[in-house]
């Protein structure tokens, strides 16, 4: 897929891998629709950088986590900029507790979050896209969703449904030339690994990551682009992890 000219829509598009992957697509010249939790001074530097790479961008606050919110973002973007070509569900959130001690809350809350939203994005883009006779779909995962851990029992399940989520998508609308797949992020120096310790970081970086760095919001924004931008790779799940994954111990 070329981009150039394209509509991409990024949710948790104002911060962290979403704003990376926001910038890197208005690059290759797509106009851009992204989404955060609000309307901030932190999230218009984004849409400004946006533009600076020489996108037209739209911005908007959305919880995705609300049905009707996710899909009607989705509506009013294709209204703004012309239809939809590309969604990027980025949107995303810590879900901290094992088995015994999550709440009810937060176990729900991440699926609303991480699943229940692709259900509802995808509902209102697919139809969209297949106007169009062509689309591309990432979702993401994480190192989380395909390793046991600790500690984080509600997102690692809510994100080890990611990589189904996207064979099962990526089959059912192959003959729409509609085509979908995932990326499983490691450590990634975003805002989202702020709560870890010092010693924890240490940790990671000496002992867990076989190329001893936690990696950039670029790292994972160039693979996403290149999974758009590729129109043979449907139904994938491609770990951007420095190798944590893949060892044995």
């Amino acid at each position: 897929m070329e981009l150039a000219g394209k509509v991409c829509l990024v949710t948790g598009g104002t911060s962290g891998i979403g704003a990376a992957t926001a910038v890197e697509l208005a690059r290759r010249g797509a106009t851009v629709a992204i989404s955060g939790l609000q309307v901030d001074a932190a999230a218009c530097a984004v849409k400004a950088s946006v533009e600076a790479a020489g996108g037209k961008c739209h911005l908007a606050a959305l919880d995705v986590r609300a049905p009707e919110a996710a899909t009607g973002w989705v509506h009013d973007a294709a209204r703004a900029l012309g239809g939809v070509d590309v969604l990027i569900h980025c949107a995303g959130a810590p879900a901290m507790g094992g088995l015994l001690e999550v709440s009810e809350e937060a176990w729900y809350s991440a699926f609303d979050l991480h699943v229940h939203a692709v259900f509802h994005l995808c509902r209102a883009a697919v139809p969209l896209m297949r106007k169009r006779r062509e689309g591309a779909i990432v979702l993401i995962s994480s190192a989380a969703g395909v390793r046991g851990c600790l500690g984080a029992i509600a997102y690692g399940v809510a994100k080890g449904a990611i990589p189904q989520f996207t064979r099962a998508l990526a089959r059912e609308f192959a003959d729409d030339n509609i085509r979908v797949n995932c990326v499983s992020p490691g450590i990634i120096r975003t805002p989202f690994q702020d709560h870890l310790s010092t010693e924890q970081v240490r940790n990671n970086i000496e002992n867990r990551i076989p190329l001893h760095r936690e990696g950039r919001p670029e790292d994972v924004s160039q693979a996403i682009v290149a999974l758009v931008t590729n129109d043979f790779i449907t139904g994938e799940n491609l770990a951007i992890d420095g190798g944590m994954t893949m060892r044995i111990a």
